[in-house]
C-alpha cells in the first residue's frame, strides 16, 4: 500500500507539474470573460529534453529566418514566420499553437488527407515559392519539433482558440480604393511602392520576393482578414472591414511568381 501511495503521489505531482508548465505558457486575457480559451494561442513551447531543445530552438530559428536557414528550398525572401507572425503565435494570424495534434487531416486545397510535414511542404511550395523538403531531412524534422513544442498536449487534437484568422464578412474590394489606402495607412513605408519590403524585416508583398499564386494569400478575403487584424503593424486594427479588402484587391493585382502545377498534391 505504501508503495502504490507513493506512485500515485508522483503521478499526481508529474500531472500537476505539467498543467502548471502549460498554464505558465498563456498570457493573461485582457478580459475576464474570455477565459483559458483566449489564452491557448499564447502558449510556449514546452519543456524538452537536452536534445529535443536543440532541435526546436533549430526548427524556430529556421521558422523566423526561413531564406537564411533553409535557403536551398526557399524561393523568395519569405519566411515562416512572415505570416504565422510572432513565431507563430500571435492571435488571429493563422497561429500554429496547438495545431499538431490535429494531424492528420483531409485538405480541400490538395484534395485527400495530409500530414503535420505535408503541410509545412504546402508552405515552402506556396508561400515561399520554393521546392518540397525531403521529408527526413534536418530542417523538416526541426521545424516539425518546434510546431509540436507550440503546443501543451501535441496529441489533444484541439485546435486553439484564436486559430486561423478573423471572420469578415464578404465584401468587394476596390483595387483603385486600395491604392490609396496603401499609400495613406503607411502600408507602403514597410512594404515599399514597388511592394518589395526591406526582407528579412519587413516582407515583401508582391514581386519577385514574394509568396506565388498559389499561396493561400493570395486570396484577396484571407488577406483582407489578416490585414485587417495585423496591419499595420504600428496602429493593427485601424482599419475597417472594407478597407482590408481594399488593399487586399490592390495588391492582387500586382505581379507575383508563378506555382507550379507540379507540386499540387501539396
Amino acid at each position: 500500500m505504501g508503495s502504490e501511495r507513493t506512485i500515485i503521489s508522483a503521478a499526481a505531482a508529474i500531472c500537476l507539474c505539467t498543467v502548471l508548465l502549460c498554464g505558465s505558457a498563456l498570457r493573461r486575457s485582457s478580459q475576464r470573460s474570455e477565459g483559458l480559451a483566449s489564452q491557448a494561442v499564447t502558449a510556449q513551447p514546452t519543456q524538452a529534453t537536452p536534445s529535443d531543445a536543440a532541435l526546436i530552438q533549430k526548427g524556430k530559428l529556421l521558422f523566423d529566418q526561413t531564406p537564411k536557414y533553409a535557403y536551398h528550398y526557399v524561393g523568395n525572401k519569405l519566411a515562416c514566420g512572415d505570416c504565422h507572425s510572432r513565431s507563430g503565435t500571435a492571435d488571429y494570424a493563422a497561429p500554429l499553437v496547438n495545431v499538431a495534434g490535429l494531424f492528420p487531416m483531409f485538405s480541400k486545397r490538395a484534395g485527400h488527407e495530409i500530414t503535420l510535414k505535408d503541410r509545412i511542404q504546402e508552405c515552402f511550395v506556396r508561400s515561399e515559392a520554393g521546392r518540397p523538403l525531403p521529408p527526413d531531412s534536418p530542417e523538416m524534422q526541426a521545424l516539425a519539433a518546434y510546431i509540436r513544442s507550440l503546443s501543451c498536449n501535441p496529441q489533444n487534437g484541439k485546435p486553439c482558440a484564436k486559430r486561423g484568422l478573423v471572420k469578415l464578412p464578404e465584401l468587394k474590394g476596390d483595387a483603385a480604393r486600395g491604392k490609396l489606402i496603401y499609400v495613406k495607412a503607411e502600408c507602403a513605408i514597410c512594404h515599399g511602392k514597388d511592394g518589395a519590403g526591406i526582407p528579412p524585416v519587413m516582407p515583401p508583398v508582391w514581386g519577385p520576393g514574394s509568396f506565388n499564386d498559389g499561396a493561400g494569400m493570395n486570396n484577396p478575403s484571407k488577406m483582407a482578414a489578416y490585414v485587417f487584424h495585423n496591419m499595420p503593424q504600428n496602429n493593427p486594427g485601424s482599419l475597417t472591414p472594407q478597407q482590408a479588402y481594399d488593399v487586399a484587391a490592390y495588391i492582387h493585382t500586382k505581379p507575383r511568381p508563378e506555382f507550379h502545377q507540379i507540386y499540387k498534391t501539396f
